[in-house]
């Protein structure tokens, strides 16, 4: 048995997104069958290619109550601090710290941190300075003269990539080890991956890691549907007729602690964070390894890292963002690691509440964990024929039961870039 000091365990969650503003919500979404993906009201999508969106609809006062803080953060800002408060609440870290004496709480702050892992790709940035661009007519003198009146000074501020570690540090004085990922898709999972590696490191007892994006606007639709990944209906991953991805927006969040730190304040352990692997296909930007390679040793360096075999894993969840070439190369890369007959039960979520891009492998990771608890291995209800291509392939349109109680959790990302994290019910 692994040291407790060495064991990473979870012991809150939270979660926003177009399917719902927490964890149960989203699940509860997720075990009826239900979609977020609707038409999106946040601009008009008339001359657009992609008219439909998972869109969070929580009230901005809801998500983030200070409307002062509303001046100098994003849209993206507001979803990370709304899940990292809902692991926090749930983790039972700031009871705990209020039955300590002033030199344990000092210590207990010093030895909490946070990483955050947020989108760099998104163009609402931009938008500030369209109105005087096209007012100033293509003139650098006058855009420039006019600037300081047009923009705020706060552009700046709203746009810094570690707005929600920033912030969440200050309002809960957590002020161990952090850092800010924007690594595309694996963002988020891999503040997850670092935060766990800073606690067996023995940098920091617990880390709340956190995940955030807004991709949902209208330079990114345009762009993404540029280069053929963007579907005009809701997802259907591994389908043989699927044809692209859809955005959402969202946030998801966990704490994570060393399982003595855990103990010794008495919390409730929900799971148990086994290994990780990550690697790179080196290929190109967009360009894949039709064999999965890249998937394969992902998987294997993470099994190491656990050290548990293929055959224990009782569920899988794919990066399944049914676009053509990416699925079938993640199917390859599965069936690399665990031949034609041993793949256990496939499943994803983003038919649910759309790619979330640097959110989108934690709040996976969240969801998965329910799907622990619960014992079922929900289906992919688009899912009408499994790609002849893909088969034999585990997955379903129906809920399956799952193998074991540990999980796998793969997630991938521009560049090449591919990620998997194994987790354990407790």
């Amino acid at each position: 048995m692994k040291d407790p000091a060495k064991r990473i365990v979870i012991t809150g969650a939270g979660a926003v997104s177009g399917a719902g503003s927490d964890v149960a919500s989203i699940w509860e979404g997720i075990s009826a069958g239900r979609t977020a993906i609707v038409p999106y009201e946040q601009w008009s999508g008339e001359n657009w290619p992609v008219k439909i969106a998972a869109e969070v609809k929580e009230n901005n006062r809801t998500l983030v109550a200070d409307r002062k803080l509303h001046k100098s953060i994003s849209r993206t800002d507001l979803l990370g601090l709304y899940a990292v408060d809902q692991a926090v609440q749930n983790s039972g870290l700031l009871d705990y710290r209020e039955s300590l004496g002033d030199s344990e709480t000092t210590r207990f702050n010093d030895r909490t941190g946070i990483m955050s892992g947020s989108g760099g790709g998104n163009y609402r940035s931009n938008y500030d300075f369209l109105p005087l661009i096209s007012e100033t007519k293509g003139d650098l003198h006058a855009f420039g003269s006019e600037l300081p009146n047009m923009v705020t000074p706060m552009w700046l501020l709203k746009n810094l990539p570690n707005n929600v570690l920033c912030h969440a540090g200050i309002r809960y004085q957590f002020k161990g080890t952090n850092g800010c990922v924007t690594n595309q898709c694996l963002s988020g999972l891999q503040s997850v991956v670092e935060s766990s590696e800073a606690i067996r490191a023995g940098q920091a007892d617990r880390m709340i890691a956190v995940g955030h994006d807004s991709p949902f606007e209208p330079e990114n639709v345009r762009y993404y549907h540029g280069h053929g990944l963007m579907s005009e209906s809701v997802p259907r991953p591994f389908d043989k007729d699927r044809d692209g991805t859809v955005f959402g927006e969202g946030a998801a969040a966990v704490n994570l602690e060393s399982e003595s730190s855990a103990m010794d304040r008495g919390a409730t352990v929900s799971g148990e964070l086994l290994g990780s692997g990550c690697v790179s296909d080196a290929r190109g930007i967009l360009r894949l390894r039709e064999d999965g390679d890249g998937v394969s040793r992902a998987i294997e360096l993470a099994l190491a890292d656990a050290g548990i075999s293929a055959d224990q894993i009782g569920m899988i969840c794919a990066h399944g963002n049914a676009n053509k070439a990416s699925d079938e190369s993640e199917a390859r890369g599965i069936r690399r690691v665990f031949g034609e007959t041993g793949i256990p039960p496939v499943t994803g979520f983003k038919w649910a509440y759309g790619h979330l891009i640097a959110a989108s492998g934690v709040i996976d990771l969240v969801l998965i964990l329910e799907a622990l608890r619960h014992q079922r291995v929900p289906g992919i209800p688009t899912l009408k024929e499994v790609d002849p291509n893909l088969s034999p392939f585990p997955v379903s349109s129906s809920p399956q039961e799952t193998a074991s109680d540990i999980a796998l959790v793969i997630c991938r990302g521009f560049g090449g870039m591919n990620l998997s994290v194994l987790l354990r019910a407790r």
